[in-house]
């Protein structure tokens, strides 16, 4: 069994909870690994992307996949883990208005640092940040190279709260860019909704629910990563590669949809010795 669910995770769980709840629905036996990729936090929502099988080996080809999110921003105060679970460590009187915003927006866009939250997941010397932050302790974060696409007011909600959409790198943290952007507006503000609408070809409009999900609603390894050109081998090509024996091809560098008869035999990669190399 192998492939990806697209799965809408409501709010409340964590991810963690969701593939386990998943691995329940399906019966899928013990040998069968499963896992996520693109980690929602319990107050967010949206488009989880759950692999199974040797789609777990895929991880790292997603990594530079774009994510799509809808969040909402409230002013006027600030929390320790800058969203609406933590506790208010800073207020403001200053609620922006809409030409406020959408006047300091484009300041963001393109290749940015970003300094991740205190309360993330990020790795110090062994530990997780929100670990170190829950013991008190002090934490000492790197700023992070990432890009945004899309930053987007879409309204006002009232009493101080507003609507985005951001179209991002794999990295980027929404709640930085909450609290980034009320630095910029010279007040506070916490993210306080957020639900992520789509993870590289997987969109929210076609994922699928505890409530509705099948095995049929698990999607081949291929339709992951359609970007990628498609390779055909012949019976002499095959039989090199399917003997672990080194097959030297005349195609450009890079990763390929390969397969043979109609089969598909993983994603492969051509590499700077213009051998194929199976890599999913």
């Amino acid at each position: 069994m192998n492939g990806f669910i697209s799965l809408i995770k409501p709010v409340g769980i964590s991810s963690a909870q969701a593939v386990s709840k998943v691995k329940h629905l399906l019966k899928l036996p013990k040998n069968v690994k499963i896992g996520h990729m693109g980690t929602l936090d319990p107050q967010a929502s949206g488009v989880l992307l759950i692999a199974l099988g040797n789609a777990t080996r895929s991880f790292n080809l997603l990594l530079n996949k774009h994510k799509t999110y809808i969040a909402e921003f409230t002013f006027g105060y600030e929390t320790d883990t800058l969203d609406s679970e933590g506790s208010i460590i800073a207020e403001s009187q200053k609620i922006p208005s809409l030409e406020e915003i959408t006047a300091v927006l484009p300041q963001f866009l393109g290749k940015i640092k970003q300094l991740p939250p205190m309360y993330s997941a990020k790795n110090i010397n062994g530990a997780r940040a929100y670990d170190l932050a829950r013991q008190g302790k002090v934490v000492t974060l790197r700023t992070c190279d990432v890009e945004i696409y899309k930053y987007t007011l879409l309204k006002s909600k009232g009493e101080g709260t507003f609507e985005f959409e951001i179209e991002c790198s794999s990295g980027t943290y929404i709640r930085s860019l909450c609290r980034d952007l009320a630095n910029a507006l010279n007040t506070k503000a916490t993210m306080t909704a957020l639900c992520r609408t789509k993870f590289g070809v997987f969109d929210i409009e076609n994922s699928t629910t505890f409530e509705t999900l099948t095995e049929e609603d698990i999607i081949p390894i291929p339709q992951a990563f359609l970007e990628l050109n498609r390779l055909d081998l012949t019976d002499e090509e095959f039989s090199y590669f399917s003997n672990g024996r080194k097959l030297a091809l005349n195609q450009p560098l890079g990763l390929y949809l390969t397969y043979f008869g109609g089969d598909f035999l993983g994603i492969c990669e051509v590499n700077q010795e213009h051998n194929l190399k199976r890599r999913v």
